[in-house]
């Protein structure tokens, strides 16, 4: 094919070419005086409807009603000059800080901590350490002092020594040893002995991280230093990970200030409800709504949340490492009091295709992050064009005097401020710049020379330069990430408004919130229930006494009275309770008929409980008090519906209906 035919073809594709791509910059709505583009709109649709897995997708049209929502409230937001308030451009720009972070990575080096990083996932490591501490900033001095009196505790340990016993005496860790009650601010609290449990990658600070999982285990590191100071390592055990756990447990407490719930008598109950577990758990939901204390769980038959195995008590995880999904331990004590734990299952870590992007996010937040982050400047500087002019920098540096490492620098007469010092990109930045910089950063360093410290603040001042000359220029160099501080630019001030005009007003108006309650009244009911009185002792001699008064056709408040007037009734409790189906195992057991009494002794303790229906309750309303959450939430879902009606009156919305037409065809 020749030339001209080439481009004869070049020329026939390229107005369709053109055509494809421009009509997304074109207006597609106007609302207000705001125009939005094909492409704004198409953005966000993307990412809510279109890219991943979408619970709820939505067509266009759908779409377009919730977008212009969303639009009118943030005009109406910047229209109250929302934008501008301190509390929110602060946090606007914790959140593009966060953003930005990617795009001073490096994705070698970043590739390389992200293996280095999923091969120690495979492991849970439970360690112990002893911390000589020293400052981050140390001088040089310091750091030598604080090393070799690490090296010394480590040949105590190393002669043989007992680790967790040098732990409680040299640590300066203040978790390794016994703190006493603050009557008042702090309960006692246990050390730990140097202790600190399971954790795997990213629980712990990278420096740490690696110390750990580069010893052996059984074995003692050397001196490891991380921000807190230097670190000896001792690794108990090295297991094949969990990952996320999901386990279940019955648990018994222990209240040493409670009679009732001493650890001799908890540990005994703990015993007698293990016994009571079928041999296959098939009773375990039953053993779980009767005994547990943590109710909380008992909805979900003692299932605990997800958790990995540091963010658990260290007995817990080694427990779950010894069972099979399924099985249940005997009774585990911990700090809290007794646990049965049943082990659920253990996730494991996924393949490193499906975990490889999760690890990137955490290295971004990590302190691995500042591994790479040399190469990215180096990188930044070449592509901004960063040019230094060394002689002025190396003029400037030979006048500074030894006010600088006092931490009271002042400059000679004889500097030259207007000078450029380097440029980067058409910026520059002068010796007054630099001066500017030492001034706000300067630190008495009496070891040091006056031109070491200054070339360290050089360097310091450099690389700021560097990444916040790419940072303010980072939204023209990548359309992706404007439109992503552009969404939670939105997402904040949607939120402020909210808050603003919905949430709080309609928390504040009681009367509004009566009159939606009184309105919906028919919407919030009761299913069937019963009122009954519950009566709990310990003391097996009293039941009988107990049966015949609670027999009697009497009140609660007669009972109550009885019971509460008579002292060899000491430590009985007497409630009136309503309970629907699956409320409680014994009630749903009984006939519900007013005047049914039943009494159910515990066989895991000396525990008797004895019921009363007091009435059985037909499905009637809600009182306004047991509902006001609800209420209050569905008043605000009303309030919101209103505001929006009113944002449409204020900001009159026009759709260009040809580019919508084209917006649809596209998604077809």
């Amino acid at each position: 094919m020749n030339r001209i035919k080439v481009l004869a073809l070049v020329l026939a594709m390229l107005p369709a070419v053109v055509s494809a791509q421009s009509w997304k910059s074109k207006t597609m709505m106007t609302i207000g005086d705001r125009d939005i583009t094909a492409g704004e709109f198409m953005g966000i649709y993307e990412k809510n409807n279109v890219m991943g897995e979408v619970l709820d997708k939505k067509t266009v049209d759908e779409y377009l009603d919730l977008f212009v929502d969303f639009k009118l409230k943030v005009i109406e937001a910047e229209s109250l000059g929302m934008d501008t308030v301190t509390k929110f451009r602060k946090e606007f720009k914790s959140y593009r800080t966060q953003l930005a972070k990617p795009y001073f990575s490096n994705d070698e080096i970043t590739e390389k901590l992200m293996e280095e990083a999923y091969e120690r996932m495979q492991w849970d490591i439970n360690a112990a350490h002893i911390l000589v501490r020293c400052d981050a900033h140390a001088v040089p001095a310091d750091t030598l002092k604080a090393y070799q009196k690490a090296m010394k505790i480590r040949e105590r340990i190393m002669k043989g020594e007992d680790f967790n016993a040098v732990a409680r005496e040299v640590s300066e860790d203040p978790s390794a040893r016994d703190m006493k009650e603050i009557p008042g601010k702090r309960r006692a609290i246990k050390g730990n002995s140097g202790e600190l449990g399971y954790f795997s990658a990213f629980d712990m600070v990278y420096p740490f991280e690696s110390g750990a999982y580069n010893t052996k285990e059984g074995e003692v590191s050397m001196p490891v230093r991380s921000s807190f100071g230097y670190h000896i390592i001792k690794v108990n055990s090295k297991t094949p990970a969990c990952g996320i756990i999901d386990a279940a447990h019955i648990f018994l407490k222990v209240d040493e200030n409670d009679p009732t719930k001493t650890d001799s008598l908890v540990a005994e109950k703990a015993k007698n409800v293990y016994k009571e577990i079928d041999a296959d758990g098939k009773n375990w939901d039953i053993i779980v709504n009767r005994y547990t204390d943590d109710r909380g769980t008992v909805p979900n038959n003692g299932r605990l949340s997800s958790f990995r195995v540091s963010q658990i008590v260290p007995e817990f995880i080694t427990v779950v490492k010894g069972l099979q999904p399924r099985e249940f331990s005997e009774p585990v004590k911990t700090d809290y009091g007794y646990h049965i734990i049943r082990l659920i299952n253990c996730a494991g870590v996924k393949d490193y295709d499906e975990e490889k992007e999760n690890i990137r996010k955490r290295i971004e937040k990590d302190m691995r992050a500042s591994v790479s982050e040399e190469i990215v400047m180096k990188r930044l500087m070449k592509d901004n064009k960063f040019k230094e002019y060394t002689k002025v920098k190396d003029a400037f540096i030979a006048s500074i005097d030894s006010t600088l490492t006092q931490g009271a620098y002042v400059v000679s007469p004889a500097v030259d401020a207007n000078k450029v010092i380097f440029k980067i990109g058409k910026d520059k930045y002068t010796v007054q710049n630099f001066i500017d910089y030492i001034v706000d950063n300067q630190r008495s360093e009496p070891f040091l020379q006056p031109a070491e410290l200054a070339y360290e603040l050089y360097a310091d001042f450099v690389k700021e330069s560097v990444f916040n000359y790419e940072d303010t220029h980072l939204e023209t160099k990548y359309p992706e990430f404007e439109l992503l501080v552009n969404e939670y630019h939105d997402g904040i001030l949607l939120f402020d408004l909210m808050e603003k005009e919905v949430w709080n007003k309609a928390v504040k108006d009681t009367t509004g919130i009566q009159n939606y309650y009184e309105e919906h009244k028919s919407e919030y009911v009761w299913g069937d229930r019963v009122n009954a009185i519950v009566i709990t002792t310990m003391k097996p001699e009293l039941v009988d006494t107990l049966n015949i008064i609670v027999n009697q056709d009497l009140d609660f408040d007669s009972v109550r009275a009885i019971v509460k007037g008579d002292r060899k009734f000491n430590n009985v409790s007497v409630k009136r309770l309503f309970f629907q189906k699956g409320d409680n195992v014994d009630v749903d057991a009984m006939t519900w008929e007013t005047g049914k009494v039943a009494v159910v002794p515990s066989t895991v303790d000396k525990t008797t409980k004895i019921y009363k229906i007091l009435d059985v309750r037909k499905p009637e309303p809600k009182t306004f008090k047991e509902t006001r959450g609800i209420v209050t939430s569905a008043y605000q879902a009303q309030m919101e519906k209103e505001w929006l009606k009113m944002l449409r009156g204020k900001y009159q919305v026009t759709v260009n209906e040809k580019v919508l037409e084209k917006v649809k065809a596209y998604y077809e």
